[in-house]
């Protein structure tokens, strides 16, 4: 295929000369930009000619897809595309291409460690350091009482690709398990060895909650007032998928005023979060800045499956994985 036309809309790594040297030894024209924050018309004006897509966290809408005039392939660097308008795409009959097989490793190590760092009180434990280090003598108080982990029970909604890593990697910690997934097939239940139970069940009888899904109409604030109410008092929350499953307002008013025990953030519905987001400053909140998906191999391994599609697509090949609109 010749004269193709790759571009990239939006990036988070230093540079992407590997990549430019790599599509120049294939002949394909590739330009960058950097539009995250862009009008439309600035995104328009830098794709409208172009016959590949590779967009990051730049909003797709109706508007830009309709002023395209022969792209054939989006794909969206990362394993979320909520900022891609997927119906608009299949109007024009141009497939989304995703990358579901990366950092899952990563984002069930960070889901882990913020569930054993709310467990065990290791940012309030800091501050008792601190704290007793001025008085001269321990003051536990404020991170009392707290429970072996082993023999907790631990709710996994969305038992997918990262979901399963962590029950799997939690396997020897001694944990009970309720496993919310009414997608995972019987073959898949059966591969595991787990039974699945519905959202209510989860949400009132565990001791952790880790969520695990897509974001979409069924997920968006998937935790919220009434799910909350549920919980037991002594229950933390750990959300390392999208903000947006996560009602902040209500998780707010819920440990302000201890309806659960406390909550473990990496995703917010406003990235990074504004000064005036209500979990900042509560003492329960433990909260981290969206690098789950962070490694250097993460970040390695993303460049090279984005220039696998890229090659697939030069060959005439379909998309590994291709995001549906929902129906």
């Amino acid at each position: 295929m010749s004269s193709v036309k790759v571009v990239v809309t939006d990036y988070i790594e230093p540079d992407l000369e590997w990549e430019a040297k790599e599509l120049t030894r294939r002949g394909v024209e590739f330009q960058t930009h950097q539009l995250k924050f862009a009008p439309s018309a600035e995104v328009v004006a830098a794709t409208r000619d172009a016959d590949l897509v590779v967009v990051n966290m730049v909003p797709i809408n109706a508007e830009i897809v309709s002023q395209w005039k022969k792209c054939r392939l989006v794909i969206r660097h990362g394993v979320g595309y909520d900022n891609v308008d997927l119906a608009a795409l299949a109007e024009a009959g141009i497939p989304l291409c995703y990358i579901p097989d990366y950092c899952q490793e990563e984002v069930a190590e960070q889901a882990i460690a913020l569930l054993f760092a709310c467990g065990r009180r290791i940012v309030s434990s800091r501050r008792v350091v601190d704290d007793s280090s001025a008085r001269g003598a321990w003051d536990f108080a404020d991170i009392v009482p707290m429970f072996q982990m082993a023999g907790q029970t631990l709710g996994i909604i969305g038992c997918g690709r990262i979901g399963s890593r962590v029950y799997l990697k939690l396997q020897s910690f001694g944990f009970k398990f309720l496993i919310c997934d009414p997608y995972l097939s019987a073959e898949r239940r059966r591969e595991l060895g787990i039974e699945v139970v519905d959202q209510e069940t989860v949400f009132r009888n565990s001791d952790f909650v880790t969520i695990h899904t897509p974001l979409n109409s069924e997920t968006r604030h998937l935790v919220n007032a009434r799910t909350l109410a549920m919980m037991k008092p002594t229950a933390y929350i750990v959300n390392t998928a999208r903000g947006p499953m996560v009602d902040t307002q209500a998780l707010a008013e819920a440990l302000k005023g201890h309806v659960i025990a406390g909550a473990g953030i990496d995703v917010y519905d406003v990235e990074p979060p504004r000064p005036d987001f209500p979990l900042l400053g509560l003492p329960n909140a433990i909260l981290t800045p969206h690098l789950s998906w962070y490694s250097e191999d993460a970040a390695r391994h993303i460049r090279e499956l984005i220039l696998l599609e890229i090659d697939r697509f030069l060959a005439g090949e379909p998309p590994r994985y291709i995001a549906k609109p929902a129906a």
